[in-house]
């Protein structure tokens, strides 16, 4: 790469700094290649990562090059190589900016391509001609329109015959897609569409860390948490071409089982909330609706008697729903990029008022077992084998004692948590 093409890179708002472009560059790891007729400051970049697709990558160069000429508008297409064919010098001779990198992952390849993205709106997909390129302008007309993410979805638009195997068409797309609308209140109609946009500043602020298959998800639910204006498109989804083999036919009948498995896995890790916060909550008050009526004694209802052993199972089930629901605020808190939750958790668990409160729940606690201890002594340091009144309100105060350690705890760990995640 020429020192000028470098400055002329460096120079474009469309890059974060100097400092990052030269430490992509001076890795070794990237290369960037640019043609002799590269479009200057371009309003939107067509980003693909291709592996080995001679077959294709001229004409979906080409059909990149057409839809941007029907959408007058000015546009780089960069395609982000790891082959080991002609992909990079066919892709280079039909107009396309190259950057070579090493095979690790589809989305490490976006990854890698943030510093050299020049447009302010980008567009995603795939270079083996499955996604119709020379129909932008609906992707556009969304950017035009103040959308910052856009998906398309095959299920609202065309899906041609043979293009989409059943599993993937009728199971795996949909599971996943409903999965995910569950876990994140969202309304997506098909997660997997390899043909999306986003707007640069987006891309870079989701901060995209999945390096393989999963980043797709990780994308789509990000932008759920990152509350972008989000719009979906219809999409034309179209068959291989004669003698092209797709990427998860190449790589065995387990690769599509393995590129869902990897996908559910950032749904529930980036989620984790779903799964914590309000079953903690729900459990902690279930638990305390069994713990406290019995704190006294045994309760009667009709011909039914609830005694200590179900004092012990609300206990049970209010530290699980407490550790839960402190393990959801937390889960929240990293995932949280408009910065309420942050603000919400330290209003409620503001540091004075939760340490004052542990010390409360701490010394309460003791005070529930003194009942029990002074028994202890009476009995020569033994218990009375006879349940009654002190055994109910020391269990009580068990549960007094671990939920004030435990809120101190979480209320360190909450404040620190603070001061160290940061979002741009």
């Amino acid at each position: 790469m020429s020192v000028g093409a470098l400055h002329d890179l460096a120079a474009n708002p469309g890059v974060e700094s100097m400092t990052a472009l030269l430490a992509a560059l001076q890795s070794g790891d990237v290369h960037l290649l640019i043609p002799d007729d590269d479009v200057p400051d371009p309003v939107v970049s067509i980003v693909i990562p291709a592996l080995n697709e001679e077959l294709t990558i001229s004409e979906f160069v080409a059909w990149c090059q057409t839809g941007l000429e029907k959408a007058g508008v000015r546009g780089e297409i960069l395609i982000v190589d790891s082959s080991t064919d002609s992909t990079p010098e066919k892709a280079l001779a039909s107009g396309a900016r190259v950057l070579k990198t090493p095979k690790r992952g589809l989305g490490r390849a976006y990854i890698d391509a943030i510093p050299f993205i020049r447009g302010k709106y980008i567009l995603l997909g795939d270079a083996d001609l499955t996604y119709d390129f020379r129909e932008i302008e609906p992707f556009l007309e969304k950017f035009w329109q103040g959308n910052e993410f856009i998906m398309g979805s095959r299920f609202q638009g065309h899906i041609e015959d043979g293009a989409m195997p059943a599993l993937h068409r009728y199971f795996g797309t949909p599971v996943t897609t409903w999965i995910l609308n569950a876990l994140y209140s969202s309304k997506f109609s098909d997660i997997h569409c390899g043909m999306r946009g986003i707007t640069r500043d987006a891309l870079v602020r989701m901060d995209i860390q999945s390096h393989s298959w999963e980043y797709a998800s990780e994308m789509v639910l990000k932008s759920v948490q990152m509350e972008l204006r989000t719009a979906e498109v219809p999409v034309r989804f179209l068959k291989d071409q004669d003698g092209r083999v797709s990427h998860h036919k190449r790589a065995g009948w387990l690769s599509p089982w393995l590129a869902g498995w990897i996908n559910l896995r950032s749904m529930l890790v980036h989620g984790a909330e779903f799964f914590a916060l309000r079953p903690g909550f729900a459990l902690l008050c279930a638990g305390l609706l069994l713990t406290l009526p019995l704190s006294l004694g045994p309760v009667s209802l009709g011909h039914y008697t609830f005694s200590l052993h179900w004092m012990l199972l609300g206990m049970t089930l209010s530290v699980v729903g407490l550790q839960s629901f402190y393990l959801g605020c937390l889960s929240q808190l990293f995932h949280d990029y408009s910065g309420m939750a942050r603000a919400r958790w330290l209003r409620i668990f503001s540091y004075n008022r939760s340490i004052a409160s542990s010390a409360v729940l701490t010394a309460f606690g003791f005070g529930c077992l003194g009942p029990l201890i002074a028994q202890y002594f009476s009995y020569g340091f033994t218990l009375s084998g006879r349940i009654g009144f002190p055994n109910h309100l020391a269990i009580l105060g068990l549960l007094a004692l671990i939920s004030g350690f435990a809120n101190f705890i979480f209320t360190l760990v909450l404040h620190s948590a603070t001061l160290s995640v940061k979002r741009k």
